[in-house]
């Protein structure tokens, strides 16, 4: 079996995540390809589209929220992503039962003993005048029922796992700042989420084909691949995929990693040479491209994982996250994590005068700080 390294591995994740070349493809499309963009940090999704799109500016970004191809949803991970409202409506049962488990696994005891039945219809009822709310409007609505637990443990139940929610514009509108309001998916797309195939008793659909997990499978790997069923489980935070990748094996092709894991791939998806040149690129808190994995040392060293859940933004060099950036008083500050050479240096200045003149914050230089230490 073909054994891939981290610069291979590192090649193929740059060419599915647009980051070795910018894409000309709509916007809904990329946000499609991608999987969706982690976007709990509401303004983060523009840089990331920036990076990977040709000529992108924001207002492509907001009309397709304001006009509903895009939305803002809890999703995977219990992680609030944007999604295209197609991918929203067709995975979100697929996800019901992990939502559920993270919320409750996060208020255990809070949350105990109480109907999860009971509390979605409640909430679907309230909800049922179409009415935009907040997730404190909401919960002041049924917490006569539930006057036991946090109203934060309930408001949480509710709006990212028992109720399809979307939060609505102008929630994640570039330069933006609102609350969150939140409406029934269904009823902000006009159409039904679509349900899981089989009966009431088998909702989780551990067995047989799983056609949506195996799309969630195909899909992934067409973002992230070549990659591991555990790198699958980590971006997907969906335990019940096994029946799907066994579903799938005729039609995936092989590969190992130096950790002798097991990667699979879809045959035709590109598997760029390691020596492909790789261009300084900018990406956004949270990005997909090192959050969509279990083992992210294809894109990053051990040394600094803790930035990628940190909420700190990356900059890659050669590939791979060499630093981090931040703005504040008219300048672009860029902190390297290695010694950058003088080329590696005048590339990054380069592409870091690109993304000042997008963010039009009136920022006038790019300085690059002394090496920062390791962000384990």
């Amino acid at each position: 079996m073909t054994v891939l390294g981290p610069r291979a591995l590192n090649r193929a994740t740059l060419a599915r995540q647009h980051l070795l070349e910018r894409t000309t493809a709509p916007v809904e499309e990329v946000v499609a390809h991608l999987c969706g963009l982690q976007a709990q940090e509401p303004q983060e999704p523009f840089t990331g589209l920036w990076s990977r799109l040709y000529a992108f500016t924001p207002d492509r970004l907001d009309r397709a929220l304001t006009e509903r191809h895009v939305v803002r949803t809890h999703l995977m991970r219990r992680t609030v992503h944007l999604v295209t409202a197609d991918d929203a409506l067709a995975w979100r049962a697929r996800h019901d039962a992990m939502l559920r488990q993270r919320v409750l696994a996060t208020y255990r005891h809070e949350l105990a003993g109480i109907d999860l039945d009971e509390l979605g219809a409640a909430g679907w009822a309230v909800m049922a005048d179409r009415r935009p709310r907040t997730m404190a409007e909401l919960v002041d609505a049924v917490q006569d029922r539930w006057p036991g637990p946090p109203r934060r443990a309930l408001g949480e139940l509710l709006v990212a796992a028992l109720v399809p929610i979307v939060q609505l514009p102008p929630r994640g509108l570039w330069r933006t700042k609102s609350g969150v309001r939140n409406l029934p998916l269904a009823t902000w797309l006009g159409r039904d989420v679509t349900p899981l195939p089989g009966s009431d008793e088998d909702r989780e659909v551990h067995a047989g084909d799983d056609p949506v997990g195996q799309q969630l499978v195909r899909r992934y790997l067409a973002a992230h691949g070549p990659a591991a069923t555990a790198d699958i489980r980590a971006w997907s935070g969906v335990a019940g995929l096994p029946a799907a990748v066994r579903a799938l094996r005729d039609e995936l092709v092989t590969f190992r990693d130096e950790r002798g894991r097991v990667l699979l791939d879809l045959p035709d998806a590109p598997r760029p040479s390691p020596d492909t040149p790789a261009p300084v690129r900018f990406l956004p808190a949270f990005d997909n491209a090192i959050l969509g994995y279990q083992d992210r040392s294809r894109i990053i060293d051990d040394a600094h994982l803790g930035l990628s859940v940190a909420g700190l933004r990356a900059v890659l060099v050669d590939g791979r996250v060499a630093a981090t950036w931040t703005t504040d008083d008219r300048r672009l500050l860029v902190t390297p994590l290695r010694s950058l050479s003088a080329p590696e240096r005048e590339a990054v200045r380069e592409e870091g005068h690109d993304l000042a003149t997008f963010l039009d914050q009136g920022i006038d230089r790019v300085d690059i700080a002394a090496v920062r230490a390791a962000i384990g």
